[in-house]
Protein backbone atom coordinates (compact mmCIF):
# COMPACT_ATOMS: atom_id res chain seq x y z
CA UNK A 1 0.00 0.00 0.00
CA UNK A 2 0.92 3.59 -0.93
CA UNK A 3 1.67 5.81 2.29
CA UNK A 4 -0.70 8.49 2.28
CA UNK A 5 0.78 12.16 2.37
CA UNK A 6 0.58 14.26 5.36
CA UNK A 7 -1.94 17.08 5.84
CA UNK A 8 0.45 19.19 6.20
CA UNK A 9 3.94 19.95 5.31
CA UNK A 10 6.52 18.93 7.11
CA UNK A 11 9.29 21.98 8.88
CA UNK A 12 11.99 22.36 6.61
CA UNK A 13 10.40 20.47 3.90
CA UNK A 14 11.40 21.73 0.40
CA UNK A 15 8.42 23.61 -1.27
CA UNK A 16 6.94 22.88 -5.12
CA UNK A 17 8.18 24.58 -7.82
CA UNK A 18 4.49 25.98 -7.81
CA UNK A 19 4.53 27.34 -4.51
CA UNK A 20 7.43 28.86 -5.11
CA UNK A 21 6.56 30.40 -8.22
CA UNK A 22 3.53 31.45 -6.54
CA UNK A 23 4.61 33.17 -3.56
CA UNK A 24 7.86 34.44 -5.19
CA UNK A 25 10.16 33.11 -2.55
CA UNK A 26 10.99 30.32 -1.63
CA UNK A 27 8.95 28.23 1.51
CA UNK A 28 10.70 26.13 4.47
CA UNK A 29 13.60 26.90 6.45
CA UNK A 30 14.64 29.16 3.21
CA UNK A 31 12.02 31.63 3.41
CA UNK A 32 12.86 35.18 5.08
CA UNK A 33 11.11 35.60 8.16
CA UNK A 34 9.97 38.91 7.22
CA UNK A 35 7.67 37.58 4.29
CA UNK A 36 6.37 35.04 6.64
CA UNK A 37 5.05 37.60 9.12
CA UNK A 38 5.45 40.59 8.03
CA UNK A 39 2.56 43.08 7.02
CA UNK A 40 1.02 42.14 4.05
CA UNK A 41 2.14 43.52 1.33
CA UNK A 42 -0.94 45.40 -0.73
CA UNK A 43 -2.08 46.65 3.03
CA UNK A 44 -2.85 50.22 2.49
CA UNK A 45 -2.69 52.30 6.41
CA UNK A 46 -4.51 55.33 4.64
CA UNK A 47 -7.30 53.50 3.03
CA UNK A 48 -7.82 50.83 6.06
CA UNK A 49 -7.82 54.36 8.25
CA UNK A 50 -10.14 55.97 5.94
CA UNK A 51 -12.62 52.33 6.41
CA UNK A 52 -12.53 52.74 9.54
CA UNK A 53 -14.12 56.06 10.58
CA UNK A 54 -15.76 55.73 8.34
CA UNK A 55 -17.64 53.03 9.81
CA UNK A 56 -17.24 55.19 13.09
CA UNK A 57 -19.59 57.80 11.70
CA UNK A 58 -22.22 55.17 10.26
CA UNK A 59 -22.26 54.07 13.59
CA UNK A 60 -22.69 57.35 14.77
CA UNK A 61 -25.92 58.38 12.28
CA UNK A 62 -27.40 54.90 13.68
CA UNK A 63 -27.55 55.82 16.82
CA UNK A 64 -29.04 58.90 16.32
CA UNK A 65 -31.81 57.51 14.30
CA UNK A 66 -31.89 54.65 17.25
CA UNK A 67 -32.37 57.35 19.29
CA UNK A 68 -35.07 59.58 17.73
CA UNK A 69 -36.58 56.53 16.76
CA UNK A 70 -37.04 55.28 20.63
CA UNK A 71 -38.02 58.53 21.64
CA UNK A 72 -40.86 58.87 18.94
CA UNK A 73 -42.40 55.31 19.73
CA UNK A 74 -42.30 56.17 23.28
CA UNK A 75 -43.82 59.25 23.49
CA UNK A 76 -46.22 58.36 20.27
CA UNK A 77 -47.60 55.02 22.89
CA UNK A 78 -47.82 57.33 25.96
CA UNK A 79 -49.68 60.04 24.49
CA UNK A 80 -51.84 57.59 22.39
CA UNK A 81 -52.99 55.95 25.39
CA UNK A 82 -53.59 58.73 27.75
CA UNK A 83 -55.81 59.97 25.08
CA UNK A 84 -57.72 56.68 24.65
CA UNK A 85 -57.93 56.20 28.57
CA UNK A 86 -59.25 59.72 29.47
CA UNK A 87 -62.12 59.91 26.51
CA UNK A 88 -63.11 56.60 27.58
CA UNK A 89 -62.93 57.54 31.33
CA UNK A 90 -65.37 60.65 30.56
CA UNK A 91 -68.06 58.89 29.43
CA UNK A 92 -70.63 58.37 31.98
CA UNK A 93 -71.81 55.10 30.59
CA UNK A 94 -68.79 53.64 30.13
CA UNK A 95 -67.29 54.34 33.74
CA UNK A 96 -70.99 52.86 34.99
CA UNK A 97 -70.88 49.57 32.98
CA UNK A 98 -67.47 48.53 33.21
CA UNK A 99 -66.13 50.44 36.55
CA UNK A 100 -69.38 50.86 38.54
CA UNK A 101 -68.59 52.66 41.88
CA UNK A 102 -64.82 52.59 41.68
CA UNK A 103 -64.59 56.14 41.02
CA UNK A 104 -62.62 56.63 37.89
CA UNK A 105 -62.92 60.51 37.68
CA UNK A 106 -60.86 60.34 40.93
CA UNK A 107 -58.73 58.34 39.66
CA UNK A 108 -57.78 59.34 37.02
CA UNK A 109 -57.18 63.38 38.73
CA UNK A 110 -54.48 61.79 41.17
CA UNK A 111 -53.32 60.22 37.95
CA UNK A 112 -52.86 63.00 36.09
CA UNK A 113 -51.33 64.79 39.39
CA UNK A 114 -48.59 62.43 39.55
CA UNK A 115 -47.58 63.12 35.72
CA UNK A 116 -47.55 66.84 36.50
CA UNK A 117 -46.49 67.14 40.09
CA UNK A 118 -43.86 64.63 40.55
CA UNK A 119 -41.49 66.01 37.81
CA UNK A 120 -41.02 69.18 40.24
CA UNK A 121 -38.49 67.27 42.47
CA UNK A 122 -36.57 66.09 39.33
CA UNK A 123 -34.23 68.69 39.50
CA UNK A 124 -32.85 66.71 42.91
CA UNK A 125 -32.34 63.02 41.21
CA UNK A 126 -31.55 64.04 37.87
CA UNK A 127 -28.34 64.44 37.16
CA UNK A 128 -27.30 61.84 39.52
CA UNK A 129 -29.29 59.05 38.44
CA UNK A 130 -27.84 60.45 34.92
CA UNK A 131 -23.95 60.30 35.81
CA UNK A 132 -25.07 56.56 38.22
CA UNK A 133 -26.63 54.69 35.50
CA UNK A 134 -24.89 56.52 32.20
CA UNK A 135 -26.34 57.81 29.68
CA UNK A 136 -27.80 55.76 27.33
CA UNK A 137 -28.74 53.19 30.63
CA UNK A 138 -30.99 56.37 31.73
CA UNK A 139 -32.52 56.44 28.63
CA UNK A 140 -33.47 52.55 28.53
CA UNK A 141 -34.92 52.62 31.96
CA UNK A 142 -36.70 55.61 31.27
CA UNK A 143 -38.16 54.22 28.46
CA UNK A 144 -39.13 50.94 30.27
CA UNK A 145 -41.12 52.82 33.07
CA UNK A 146 -43.00 54.25 30.12
CA UNK A 147 -43.72 50.25 28.90
CA UNK A 148 -44.39 50.13 32.32
CA UNK A 149 -47.23 52.66 32.73
CA UNK A 150 -48.91 51.06 29.56
CA UNK A 151 -48.63 47.61 30.44
CA UNK A 152 -50.61 49.06 33.90
CA UNK A 153 -54.19 49.43 31.62
CA UNK A 154 -54.96 46.15 31.26
CA UNK A 155 -56.09 46.10 34.91
CA UNK A 156 -57.49 49.62 35.64
CA UNK A 157 -57.35 50.15 39.07
CA UNK A 158 -56.28 52.70 41.70
CA UNK A 159 -53.42 50.95 42.98
CA UNK A 160 -51.80 50.30 39.28
CA UNK A 161 -52.47 53.60 37.60
CA UNK A 162 -51.17 55.98 40.33
CA UNK A 163 -48.35 54.28 41.17
CA UNK A 164 -47.47 53.95 37.34
CA UNK A 165 -48.36 57.74 36.89
CA UNK A 166 -46.11 59.01 39.79
CA UNK A 167 -43.30 56.86 38.32
CA UNK A 168 -44.05 57.90 34.97
CA UNK A 169 -43.36 61.42 36.10
CA UNK A 170 -40.31 60.72 37.83
CA UNK A 171 -38.91 59.61 34.36
CA UNK A 172 -39.94 62.54 32.11
CA UNK A 173 -36.84 65.01 32.82
CA UNK A 174 -34.10 62.14 32.70
CA UNK A 175 -35.37 60.37 29.37
CA UNK A 176 -35.50 64.28 27.31
CA UNK A 177 -32.33 65.51 29.38
CA UNK A 178 -30.49 62.34 29.00
CA UNK A 179 -31.83 62.32 25.23
CA UNK A 180 -30.85 66.13 24.55
CA UNK A 181 -27.53 65.14 26.19
CA UNK A 182 -26.94 61.82 23.91
CA UNK A 183 -27.78 63.74 20.62
CA UNK A 184 -25.27 66.55 21.63
CA UNK A 185 -22.17 63.52 22.18
CA UNK A 186 -23.17 62.61 19.03
CA UNK A 187 -22.73 65.06 17.23
CA UNK A 188 -19.60 65.71 18.77
CA UNK A 189 -18.32 62.31 17.82
CA UNK A 190 -18.85 62.77 14.16
CA UNK A 191 -17.01 65.81 14.12
CA UNK A 192 -14.34 63.69 16.28
CA UNK A 193 -14.33 60.80 12.87
CA UNK A 194 -14.74 63.25 10.44
CA UNK A 195 -11.86 65.61 10.72
CA UNK A 196 -9.43 62.47 12.22
CA UNK A 197 -6.45 63.85 9.87
CA UNK A 198 -6.63 67.08 11.71
CA UNK A 199 -6.21 65.38 15.00
CA UNK A 200 -3.33 63.62 14.38
CA UNK A 201 -1.46 66.78 14.39
CA UNK A 202 -2.07 67.92 17.43
CA UNK A 203 -1.22 67.00 21.07
CA UNK A 204 -3.28 64.08 23.12
CA UNK A 205 -4.90 66.25 25.23
CA UNK A 206 -5.84 69.67 22.65
CA UNK A 207 -9.16 69.98 22.13
CA UNK A 208 -10.98 70.87 18.96
CA UNK A 209 -11.89 74.64 18.64
CA UNK A 210 -15.34 75.67 20.15
CA UNK A 211 -18.08 75.40 18.06
CA UNK A 212 -17.23 73.30 15.30
CA UNK A 213 -19.51 70.96 16.30
CA UNK A 214 -21.91 72.95 15.51
CA UNK A 215 -22.96 71.93 12.01
CA UNK A 216 -23.02 68.49 12.77
CA UNK A 217 -25.28 69.54 16.24
CA UNK A 218 -28.06 71.22 13.94
CA UNK A 219 -28.09 68.42 11.38
CA UNK A 220 -28.76 65.73 14.16
CA UNK A 221 -31.19 67.81 16.18
CA UNK A 222 -33.19 68.24 13.17
CA UNK A 223 -33.58 64.41 12.51
CA UNK A 224 -34.38 64.30 16.16
CA UNK A 225 -36.93 66.67 16.47
CA UNK A 226 -38.53 65.80 12.82
CA UNK A 227 -39.44 61.88 14.42
CA UNK A 228 -40.10 63.52 17.75
CA UNK A 229 -43.00 65.54 16.60
CA UNK A 230 -44.08 62.65 14.16
CA UNK A 231 -45.16 61.19 17.86
CA UNK A 232 -48.20 63.53 17.75
CA UNK A 233 -49.26 62.25 14.41
CA UNK A 234 -48.27 58.38 15.52
CA UNK A 235 -50.72 58.51 18.79
CA UNK A 236 -53.76 59.25 16.94
CA UNK A 237 -53.61 56.01 15.08
CA UNK A 238 -55.50 54.54 17.81
CA UNK A 239 -57.75 57.37 17.83
CA UNK A 240 -58.09 57.14 13.96
CA UNK A 241 -58.77 53.47 13.39
CA UNK A 242 -60.48 52.13 16.49
CA UNK A 243 -61.82 54.88 19.25
CA UNK A 244 -63.58 56.78 16.58
CA UNK A 245 -66.02 54.12 15.50
CA UNK A 246 -67.50 54.37 18.45
CA UNK A 247 -67.58 58.19 18.73
CA UNK A 248 -71.08 60.57 18.78
CA UNK A 249 -71.45 63.39 16.62
CA UNK A 250 -70.73 66.81 17.07
CA UNK A 251 -74.84 67.23 16.75
CA UNK A 252 -74.98 65.12 20.34
CA UNK A 253 -71.57 66.03 21.93
CA UNK A 254 -71.65 69.67 21.28
CA UNK A 255 -75.47 70.20 21.94
CA UNK A 256 -75.05 72.35 25.16
CA UNK A 257 -71.53 73.84 24.42
CA UNK A 258 -72.20 77.73 23.98
CA UNK A 259 -69.07 79.90 23.37
CA UNK A 260 -65.36 78.45 21.71
CA UNK A 261 -61.98 80.16 20.92
CA UNK A 262 -61.32 82.99 22.94
CA UNK A 263 -64.67 83.58 25.01
CA UNK A 264 -64.44 79.43 26.29
CA UNK A 265 -63.73 79.16 29.93
CA UNK A 266 -61.79 76.43 31.19
CA UNK A 267 -62.52 73.12 29.43
CA UNK A 268 -64.85 72.07 26.80
CA UNK A 269 -67.37 73.56 29.46
CA UNK A 270 -71.06 72.05 28.02
CA UNK A 271 -69.55 69.49 26.74
CA UNK A 272 -71.63 66.27 26.54
CA UNK A 273 -71.16 63.69 29.11
CA UNK A 274 -71.60 60.47 26.67
CA UNK A 275 -69.26 60.75 24.21
CA UNK A 276 -69.82 57.00 22.91
CA UNK A 277 -72.29 55.80 20.69
CA UNK A 278 -71.40 52.27 21.67
CA UNK A 279 -69.39 50.48 24.36
CA UNK A 280 -66.09 48.81 22.70
CA UNK A 281 -65.23 45.34 23.63
CA UNK A 282 -63.08 44.44 26.05
CA UNK A 283 -61.45 41.98 23.77
CA UNK A 284 -61.05 44.80 21.53
CA UNK A 285 -59.29 47.00 23.71
CA UNK A 286 -57.36 44.55 24.84
CA UNK A 287 -56.11 44.19 21.47
CA UNK A 288 -55.37 48.28 21.31
CA UNK A 289 -53.04 47.76 24.14
CA UNK A 290 -51.38 44.84 23.31
CA UNK A 291 -50.34 46.44 20.43
CA UNK A 292 -49.22 49.95 22.09
CA UNK A 293 -47.34 47.33 24.76
CA UNK A 294 -45.31 45.48 21.89
CA UNK A 295 -44.30 48.87 20.37
CA UNK A 296 -43.36 50.36 23.45
CA UNK A 297 -41.04 46.92 23.96
CA UNK A 298 -39.77 47.76 20.46
CA UNK A 299 -38.74 51.09 21.69
CA UNK A 300 -36.79 49.66 24.47
CA UNK A 301 -34.89 47.06 22.31
CA UNK A 302 -34.09 49.73 19.74
CA UNK A 303 -32.29 51.72 22.87
CA UNK A 304 -30.98 48.91 24.01
CA UNK A 305 -29.48 47.21 20.84
CA UNK A 306 -29.00 49.64 18.32
CA UNK A 307 -28.10 52.80 20.88
CA UNK A 308 -24.24 52.52 21.42
CA UNK A 309 -22.69 54.83 24.50
CA UNK A 310 -22.45 57.75 24.19
CA UNK A 311 -19.51 58.37 26.48
CA UNK A 312 -16.50 55.72 26.58
CA UNK A 313 -15.29 53.67 29.74
CA UNK A 314 -12.64 55.92 31.09
CA UNK A 315 -15.12 59.38 30.74
CA UNK A 316 -18.03 57.41 32.49
CA UNK A 317 -15.78 57.02 35.20
CA UNK A 318 -14.38 60.37 35.20
CA UNK A 319 -18.02 61.69 35.32
CA UNK A 320 -19.04 60.05 38.33
CA UNK A 321 -15.76 60.53 40.09
CA UNK A 322 -16.04 64.17 40.69
CA UNK A 323 -18.34 62.99 43.67
CA UNK A 324 -22.31 62.60 44.42
CA UNK A 325 -22.18 65.85 46.62
CA UNK A 326 -20.80 68.23 43.92
CA UNK A 327 -23.10 66.11 41.12
CA UNK A 328 -26.01 67.29 43.16
CA UNK A 329 -24.87 70.74 43.81
CA UNK A 330 -23.90 71.41 40.01
CA UNK A 331 -27.40 72.36 38.66
CA UNK A 332 -28.04 74.96 41.10
CA UNK A 333 -24.53 76.44 40.91
CA UNK A 334 -25.20 76.97 36.82
CA UNK A 335 -27.84 79.32 37.69
CA UNK A 336 -24.52 81.96 38.27
CA UNK A 337 -23.98 81.89 34.42
CA UNK A 338 -25.92 84.88 32.74
CA UNK A 339 -26.68 82.98 29.83
CA UNK A 340 -28.98 80.13 31.65
CA UNK A 341 -30.64 83.25 33.43
CA UNK A 342 -31.31 85.01 30.23
CA UNK A 343 -33.06 81.48 28.28
CA UNK A 344 -34.71 80.67 31.36
CA UNK A 345 -38.23 82.36 29.89
CA UNK A 346 -37.48 80.71 26.89
CA UNK A 347 -37.46 77.27 28.58
CA UNK A 348 -41.25 77.91 30.54
CA UNK A 349 -42.46 79.24 26.96
CA UNK A 350 -41.63 75.74 25.43
CA UNK A 351 -43.52 74.56 27.92
CA UNK A 352 -46.61 76.45 27.60
CA UNK A 353 -46.64 76.42 23.70
CA UNK A 354 -46.59 72.40 23.56
CA UNK A 355 -49.45 71.97 26.15
CA UNK A 356 -51.44 74.94 24.50
CA UNK A 357 -51.01 73.12 20.69
CA UNK A 358 -52.56 69.77 22.89
CA UNK A 359 -55.08 72.09 24.92
CA UNK A 360 -55.75 74.79 23.91
CA UNK A 361 -56.10 74.88 19.85
CA UNK A 362 -56.86 71.34 19.46
CA UNK A 363 -59.47 71.37 22.58
CA UNK A 364 -60.31 75.02 22.79
CA UNK A 365 -60.51 75.94 19.40
CA UNK A 366 -60.75 72.79 17.48
CA UNK A 367 -62.82 70.17 19.79
CA UNK A 368 -65.29 72.97 20.43
CA UNK A 369 -66.18 73.59 17.26
CA UNK A 370 -65.48 70.92 14.95
CA UNK A 371 -66.22 67.59 17.96
CA UNK A 372 -64.24 65.39 19.13
CA UNK A 373 -64.03 63.02 16.19
CA UNK A 374 -62.38 65.71 14.27
CA UNK A 375 -59.81 65.67 17.22
CA UNK A 376 -57.13 63.47 15.89
CA UNK A 377 -56.66 65.16 12.21
CA UNK A 378 -55.72 68.72 13.88
CA UNK A 379 -52.93 66.73 16.11
CA UNK A 380 -52.14 65.15 12.89
CA UNK A 381 -51.76 68.49 11.08
CA UNK A 382 -50.14 69.68 14.06
CA UNK A 383 -46.99 66.68 13.90
CA UNK A 384 -47.14 66.76 10.26
CA UNK A 385 -46.29 70.34 10.16
CA UNK A 386 -43.63 70.68 13.10
CA UNK A 387 -42.07 66.96 12.17
CA UNK A 388 -41.55 69.40 7.89
CA UNK A 389 -40.57 72.26 9.58
CA UNK A 390 -37.81 71.27 12.06
CA UNK A 391 -35.39 70.74 9.13
CA UNK A 392 -35.78 74.79 9.17
CA UNK A 393 -33.60 74.44 11.91
CA UNK A 394 -30.79 73.81 8.95
CA UNK A 395 -31.16 77.37 8.06
CA UNK A 396 -28.81 78.07 11.00
CA UNK A 397 -26.21 77.26 8.73
CA UNK A 398 -25.92 80.12 6.71
CA UNK A 399 -28.37 82.50 8.56
CA UNK A 400 -26.78 84.43 11.96
CA UNK A 401 -27.92 82.22 15.29
CA UNK A 402 -30.45 84.07 16.77
CA UNK A 403 -32.48 83.75 12.93
CA UNK A 404 -34.57 80.44 13.74
CA UNK A 405 -35.60 80.80 17.64
CA UNK A 406 -36.28 84.30 17.05
CA UNK A 407 -38.50 83.58 13.47
CA UNK A 408 -40.52 80.58 15.79
CA UNK A 409 -41.10 83.00 18.58
CA UNK A 410 -42.46 85.93 15.31
CA UNK A 411 -44.76 83.05 14.01
CA UNK A 412 -46.53 81.56 17.16
CA UNK A 413 -46.85 85.75 18.30
CA UNK A 414 -48.77 86.72 14.84
CA UNK A 415 -50.87 83.21 15.77
CA UNK A 416 -51.77 84.46 19.64
CA UNK A 417 -52.58 87.93 18.11
CA UNK A 418 -55.11 85.84 15.31
CA UNK A 419 -56.46 83.47 18.05
CA UNK A 420 -56.94 85.99 20.81
CA UNK A 421 -59.91 87.61 18.56
CA UNK A 422 -61.26 84.73 16.82
CA UNK A 423 -64.01 82.54 18.49
CA UNK A 424 -65.65 80.40 16.13
CA UNK A 425 -68.98 78.80 16.48
CA UNK A 426 -70.05 75.18 17.92
CA UNK A 427 -71.26 72.75 15.13
CA UNK A 428 -69.92 74.82 11.93
CA UNK A 429 -67.47 73.57 9.58
CA UNK A 430 -67.67 75.79 6.97
CA UNK A 431 -64.33 77.67 9.05
CA UNK A 432 -62.34 74.14 9.85
CA UNK A 433 -59.73 74.65 7.40
CA UNK A 434 -58.63 77.88 9.56
CA UNK A 435 -57.89 74.85 12.37
CA UNK A 436 -55.92 72.71 10.54
CA UNK A 437 -53.84 75.64 9.07
CA UNK A 438 -53.57 77.02 12.32
CA UNK A 439 -52.49 73.33 13.91
CA UNK A 440 -49.78 73.36 11.25
CA UNK A 441 -48.23 76.67 12.04
CA UNK A 442 -48.44 76.10 15.46
CA UNK A 443 -46.30 72.79 15.03
CA UNK A 444 -43.59 74.98 12.39
CA UNK A 445 -42.97 77.18 15.82
CA UNK A 446 -42.94 74.67 17.78
CA UNK A 447 -40.18 73.04 15.83
CA UNK A 448 -38.39 76.16 15.40
CA UNK A 449 -38.21 76.35 19.08
CA UNK A 450 -37.41 73.38 19.85
CA UNK A 451 -34.81 72.84 17.56
CA UNK A 452 -32.96 76.29 18.13
CA UNK A 453 -32.78 75.88 22.09
CA UNK A 454 -31.16 72.27 22.31
CA UNK A 455 -28.69 73.40 19.28
CA UNK A 456 -28.05 76.87 21.45
CA UNK A 457 -27.54 74.97 24.08
CA UNK A 458 -25.42 72.20 22.70
CA UNK A 459 -23.21 75.12 20.89
CA UNK A 460 -23.04 77.29 24.28
CA UNK A 461 -22.23 74.20 26.44
CA UNK A 462 -20.30 71.57 24.45
CA UNK A 463 -17.99 70.45 27.48
CA UNK A 464 -18.97 67.00 28.33
CA UNK A 465 -18.97 67.29 32.31
CA UNK A 466 -21.66 70.11 31.71
CA UNK A 467 -23.92 69.26 29.25
CA UNK A 468 -26.27 66.79 31.67
CA UNK A 469 -26.29 69.40 34.20
CA UNK A 470 -27.56 72.06 31.54
CA UNK A 471 -30.04 69.41 29.79
CA UNK A 472 -31.51 68.84 32.86
CA UNK A 473 -32.49 72.23 34.02
CA UNK A 474 -33.69 73.34 30.47
CA UNK A 475 -36.16 70.06 31.30
CA UNK A 476 -37.15 70.81 34.29
CA UNK A 477 -38.20 74.64 33.28
CA UNK A 478 -40.55 72.81 30.98
CA UNK A 479 -41.71 70.45 33.52
CA UNK A 480 -42.21 73.55 35.37
CA UNK A 481 -44.18 75.41 33.08
CA UNK A 482 -46.37 72.07 32.18
CA UNK A 483 -47.56 71.79 35.74
CA UNK A 484 -48.47 75.65 35.74
CA UNK A 485 -50.63 74.85 33.02
CA UNK A 486 -52.32 71.70 34.87
CA UNK A 487 -52.98 73.94 37.64
CA UNK A 488 -54.53 77.20 35.37
CA UNK A 489 -56.31 74.99 33.09
CA UNK A 490 -59.30 76.14 34.45
CA UNK A 491 -58.95 79.72 33.49
CA UNK A 492 -60.60 81.71 30.42
CA UNK A 493 -59.10 81.12 27.35
CA UNK A 494 -58.22 84.91 27.26
CA UNK A 495 -56.17 84.67 30.68
CA UNK A 496 -54.21 82.00 29.02
CA UNK A 497 -53.37 83.50 25.88
CA UNK A 498 -52.03 86.71 27.46
CA UNK A 499 -49.82 84.75 29.78
CA UNK A 500 -48.60 83.17 26.88
CA UNK A 501 -48.33 86.08 24.85
CA UNK A 502 -46.39 87.95 27.69
CA UNK A 503 -44.05 85.03 28.34
CA UNK A 504 -43.23 84.81 24.72
CA UNK A 505 -42.26 88.65 24.48
CA UNK A 506 -40.17 88.68 27.51
CA UNK A 507 -38.19 85.23 26.51
CA UNK A 508 -37.37 87.07 23.59
CA UNK A 509 -36.31 90.16 24.45
CA UNK A 510 -34.34 88.09 27.30
CA UNK A 511 -32.56 85.94 24.82
CA UNK A 512 -31.59 88.93 22.91
CA UNK A 513 -30.42 90.54 25.27
CA UNK A 514 -28.01 87.20 26.06
CA UNK A 515 -26.67 87.55 22.47
CA UNK A 516 -25.95 91.14 22.92
CA UNK A 517 -23.99 90.31 26.07
CA UNK A 518 -21.95 87.82 24.27
CA UNK A 519 -21.31 90.01 20.58
CA UNK A 520 -19.75 92.52 23.76
CA UNK A 521 -17.43 90.13 25.17
CA UNK A 522 -19.08 88.87 28.50
CA UNK A 523 -18.19 86.23 30.02
CA UNK A 524 -19.94 83.95 31.38
CA UNK A 525 -19.39 82.81 35.41
CA UNK A 526 -19.68 79.08 35.07
CA UNK A 527 -19.38 76.82 38.37
CA UNK A 528 -15.82 74.97 38.51
CA UNK A 529 -16.37 71.24 38.03
CA UNK A 530 -13.95 68.80 40.61
CA UNK A 531 -11.32 67.09 39.09
CA UNK A 532 -12.36 63.12 39.05
CA UNK A 533 -11.06 61.79 42.78
CA UNK A 534 -10.38 58.12 41.74
CA UNK A 535 -10.46 55.43 45.00
CA UNK A 536 -9.37 52.83 43.32
CA UNK A 537 -5.49 52.04 42.90
CA UNK A 538 -3.63 50.07 39.91
CA UNK A 539 -3.07 50.26 36.73
CA UNK A 540 -6.83 51.38 34.45
CA UNK A 541 -5.39 53.34 31.44
CA UNK A 542 -2.99 53.46 29.12
CA UNK A 543 -0.68 56.85 28.73
CA UNK A 544 -2.23 58.45 25.54
CA UNK A 545 -5.36 57.56 26.55
CA UNK A 546 -5.55 58.33 30.29
CA UNK A 547 -8.82 60.87 30.73
CA UNK A 548 -8.01 61.30 34.16
CA UNK A 549 -5.59 64.02 33.56
CA UNK A 550 -6.52 67.17 34.01
CA UNK A 551 -5.96 70.23 31.54
CA UNK A 552 -3.46 72.09 33.91
CA UNK A 553 -1.47 68.54 34.06
CA UNK A 554 -1.55 68.06 30.28
CA UNK A 555 -0.16 71.75 29.80
CA UNK A 556 3.24 70.61 31.87
CA UNK A 557 3.01 66.85 31.14
CA UNK A 558 5.94 66.71 29.15
CA UNK A 559 8.06 69.33 31.12
CA UNK A 560 7.17 67.39 34.57
CA UNK A 561 8.07 63.69 31.91
CA UNK A 562 11.77 65.52 31.31
CA UNK A 563 12.83 66.69 34.49
CA UNK A 564 12.08 63.34 36.19
CA UNK A 565 14.95 62.13 38.49
CA UNK A 566 17.09 59.21 37.10
CA UNK A 567 16.26 56.20 38.55
CA UNK A 568 18.50 54.54 41.26
CA UNK A 569 19.50 55.27 45.27
CA UNK A 570 18.56 59.12 46.36
CA UNK A 571 20.49 60.59 48.76
CA UNK A 572 19.55 61.61 51.88
CA UNK A 573 16.24 59.78 53.49
CA UNK A 574 13.22 59.01 51.02
CA UNK A 575 9.74 60.26 51.52
CA UNK A 576 7.03 58.88 53.06
CA UNK A 577 4.33 57.61 51.33
CA UNK A 578 6.67 57.18 47.99
CA UNK A 579 7.68 53.79 48.71
CA UNK A 580 5.82 50.87 47.68
CA UNK A 581 4.19 48.29 50.46
CA UNK A 582 5.89 44.59 50.31
CA UNK A 583 3.99 42.68 48.72
CA UNK A 584 3.31 39.07 50.91
CA UNK A 585 6.43 36.98 49.76
CA UNK A 586 8.55 39.78 50.42
CA UNK A 587 7.22 40.15 53.57
CA UNK A 588 7.46 36.19 54.11
CA UNK A 589 11.33 36.39 53.40
CA UNK A 590 11.43 39.16 56.13
CA UNK A 591 13.15 41.87 53.40
CA UNK A 592 11.33 45.86 53.51
CA UNK A 593 10.76 45.87 48.78
CA UNK A 594 12.97 44.92 45.96
CA UNK A 595 15.76 48.12 47.32
CA UNK A 596 16.80 45.38 50.07
CA UNK A 597 19.71 43.55 48.98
Amino acid sequence: MEAEPPLYPMAGAAASQEDEDRLGVPDGSEAPLDELVGAYPNYNEEEEERRYYRRKRLGVLKNVLAASAGGMLTYGVYLGLLQMQLILHYDETYREVKYGNMGLPDIDSKMLMGINVTPIAALLYTPVLIRFFGTKWMMFLAVGIYALFVSTNYWERYYTLVPSAVALGMSIVPLWASMGNYITRMAQKYHEYSHYKEQDGQEPKQRPPRGSHAPYLLVFQAIFYSFFHLSFACAQLPMIYFLNHYLYDLNHTLYNVQSCGTNSHGILSGFNKTVLRTLPRSGNLIVVESVLMAVAFLAMLLVLGLCGAAYRPTEEIDLRSVGWGNIFQLPFKHVRDYRLRHLVPFFIYSGFEVLFACTGIALGYGVCSVGLERLAYLLVAYGLGASAASFLGLLGLWLPRPVPLVAGAGVHLLLTFVLFFWAPMPRVLQHSWILYVAAALWGVGSALNKTGLSTLLGILYEDKERQDFIFTIYHWWQAVAIFTVYLGSSLPMKAKLAVLLVTLVASAVSYLRMEQKLRRGVAPRQPRIPRPQHKVRGYRYLEEDNSDESDAEGEHGDGAEEAAPPAGPRPGPEPAGLGRRPCPYEQALGGDGPEEQ
